[in-house]
């Protein structure tokens, strides 16, 4: 089947081929090391849908959520299972916080790829003030063999000053020993809710940018739910529906390659729209994890296999 590709301009495709789709950076419009761009190949062309998408599978839940997430499929609770299904179902890696991936990941090294997460911060304190103070370090990710580490940067909270200084820190760690960065960049705290929310596309399309100018090889954002009447001008008179949103967010990110968050667990049509939605707007990949540990074992390899067929009609080319 034949596979979109990046290029300056967005021409219609041919019937029976891929959609055709906004411009995206490929790995090869991107200007990192030779360490990044082996580690992001592994993650972008060795594993998962192997053709230049991604599609992760999370388990920093348990931290961030708490245990409360794994009561729809008690077998999520084994962090063996979401190996095993990470393996089974194709994933481009997996992940984790510290703990998990020195109790768990050597068993699995090699057969899926380690996104190691950085910091991290339970849900019982308000996120008015939200930080995530750091769990682990870049030598730890190296150490146990990770393709890249990941970096929860809440945009908009009073703590943000602290935040930005330590992910500068980790940025440079990255960047001396190779290793991509990966950003969760979530807007969060008082004056976030007072300008339309932490979903709201101000909000996110801000987090979107904020992260390329930090220094992110990859950005995990949410999806934009709706445009705010509290938001700061111009953002109130778009008028913009849902595909429009998603691609505003990634061409705020630039030269960032987009993941798109999978978010609380959907119903399949809905899931599988929000994926089309997303790829359609230039995205690089998702990261489901509710939505497919949730649900149980054969569920989950019949909805992941339904994701691989839209992500096979949207990939990029090796050159």
């Amino acid at each position: 089947m034949a596979v979109a590709t990046a290029s300056k301009k967005s021409t219609p495709a041919p019937k029976g081929s891929a959609p055709s789709v906004p411009q995206r950076p490929s790995l090869w419009d991107l200007p990192i090391s030779a360490g990044k761009k082996a580690r992001l190949y592994r993650l972008l062309y060795q594993f998962g849908p192997a053709n230049g998408t991604l599609l992760l599978l999370p388990l920093d839940q348990g931290l961030e959520h708490g245990p409360q997430d794994f009561f729809a499929n008690p077998d999520s609770l084994d962090t063996d299972y979401i190996f095993r299904l990470g393996i089974e179902g194709r994933f481009s890696g997996v992940a984790i916080h510290i703990g998990l991936a020195e109790k768990y990941y050597p068993k699995y090294a090699g057969k899926i790829p380690l996104v190691l997460k950085l910091n991290g911060k339970t849900a019982i304190p308000s996120d008015a003030h939200a930080y995530s103070p750091m769990t682990g370090t870049v030598e730890d990710a190296v150490r146990l063999g990770a393709d890249a580490v990941g970096y929860t940067l809440f945009v908009g909270s009073p703590a943000q000053d602290q935040d930005i200084t330590v992910l500068n820190e980790v940025r440079y760690d990255c960047e001396r020993a190779g290793m991509p960065l990966i950003v969760w960049s979530y807007p969060r705290g008082e004056a976030i809710d007072k300008k339309g929310g932490r979903d709201s596309l101000y909000a996110v399309d801000y987090a979107a940018r904020v992260a390329e100018e930090l220094g992110a090889d990859v950005v995990k954002i949410n999806l934009p739910t709706g445009n705010s009447a509290d938001s700061p001008k111009p953002y109130p008179g778009l008028k913009v529906d849902e595909q429009e949103m998603a691609a505003k967010v990634v061409r705020s990110a630039g030269r960032c390659l987009v993941l798109f968050s999978g978010g609380s667990k959907l119903g399949d049509d809905d899931m599988l729209k929000k994926v089309e939605t997303c790829m359609k707007a230039g995205a690089t990949g998702l990261i489901f994890g509710r939505n497919m540990w949730q649900r149980g074992w054969d569920d989950s390899l019949a909805i992941g296999s339904r994701v691989h067929g839209i992500l096979r009609r949207y990939g990029i080319e090796e050159k």
